[in-house]
């Protein structure tokens, strides 16, 4: 699917992240597993993660994201009508996280439910809530994308242990004059689902009962590299736009060699691409949030500028968004 602004502008206006503050090198790794420094940084640009502490769910790592979110914004929960959650490692099956972070945050009157669309959810999200606001529903939401995926590895398979971290992030939706999202691209092709999956998770039964993230590389590597492209393209196009014209490439930080694959398929210089995988290693639906985070905190998102994000994860899922950024002197509730 995919679909154009129309009507009010709608943009981003307040930003927070969190991740732990445990960091595991990839020295680390190599005394648990049979791997090196030199073997995880050649194939995936990884050279350190976050992991979560025993005690830590999704919720604790979300509320610190969503706080700096809010005072970004200059706001309060109270003030908050909708809230949705991506992640595919909430605190329990229910209740949902979201409603867990509502009410820690005092957000009392919001609606609050968890989007499950592995790394692409935080894409999903934000473009439910823009469809929210657009079409009158709600005024101000919060749409928080973060992973605790340290939870559901298997600590003995070298193949998902070095590829995944845990972080969270937060971005506050409102109404504004000028500026804001431009349009959005979505999709999933459900037969692939079977290369990134959690069997045994849910309601289907499976003989074999461990639950830890089972990966076909190979094939997600080749999705990844195919739809990051064609996403973007596709979304460029719709809204009348070139490549040329993007200031800020945010893209799904899964492996070092994605990003550069898909910056060179679509002709996106290295300095207008965000990359903090090698701090952070995958954190799922928590990656892009943290991105444009770090890309906010080095300046490079200023008034105006044309920001581009594309995620992908399981399903086999993946979502594009194109906006125009808004400075803080700009945002301004319509």
């Amino acid at each position: 699917m995919i679909g154009t602004a129309n009507g009010r502008p709608i943009s981003i206006t307040g930003l927070g992240c969190y991740v732990p503050d445990r960091v595991l090198s990839n020295d680390d790794l190599a005394q648990m597993v049979d791997t090196s420094d030199e073997w995880i940084m050649e194939r995936t640009g990884i050279r350190e993660r976050r992991v979560a502490a025993p005690e830590q769910a999704m919720s604790d790592l979300a509320l610190p994201a969503c706080e700096q979110a809010l005072e970004d914004a200059g706001m309060r929960g109270a003030d908050l009508d909708l809230i949705i959650m991506a992640t595919v490692t909430p605190d329990m099956a229910f209740p949902a996280t979201a409603a867990i972070l509502g009410d820690l945050l005092g957000a009392t009157e919001a609606a609050c439910y968890d989007l499950s669309a592995g790394c692409t959810g935080f894409m999903y999200a934000l473009a439910q809530a823009y469809g929210m606001l657009a079409g009158g529903l709600a005024e101000r939401a919060l749409v928080v994308g973060g992973d605790v995926l340290s939870k559901i590895l298997d600590w003995t398979d070298r193949s998902t242990l070095v590829l995944f971290g845990d972080g969270a992030g937060a971005v506050v939706l409102e109404n504004v004059r000028g500026g804001g999202f431009l349009g959005f691209e979505l999709g999933a092709e459900g037969a692939g689902g079977v290369h990134l999956w959690l069997p045994g998770s849910g309601s289907r039964h499976f003989d074999d009962p461990e639950t830890f993230v089972k990966m076909n590389g190979r094939e997600v590597f080749k999705f990844a590299t195919r739809i990051l492209v064609s996403s973007a393209e596709k979304l460029l196009r719709e809204c009348g736009r070139s490549v040329e014209e993007v200031d800020v490439y945010v893209p799904h930080q899964a492996n070092v060699r994605i990003i550069d694959h898909a910056a060179r398929k679509l002709g996106i210089p290295q300095d207008r691409i965000v990359v903090n995988v090698d701090r952070y290693g995958n954190t799922s639906s928590g990656s892009i949030p943290l991105a444009l985070a770090d890309a906010e905190a080095e300046g490079r998102l200023r008034d105006g500028s044309l920001v581009l994000m594309t995620g992908m994860g399981a399903g086999l899922t993946w979502g594009s968004s194109l906006m125009h950024w808004t400075e803080q002197q700009e945002r301004i509730a319509a």
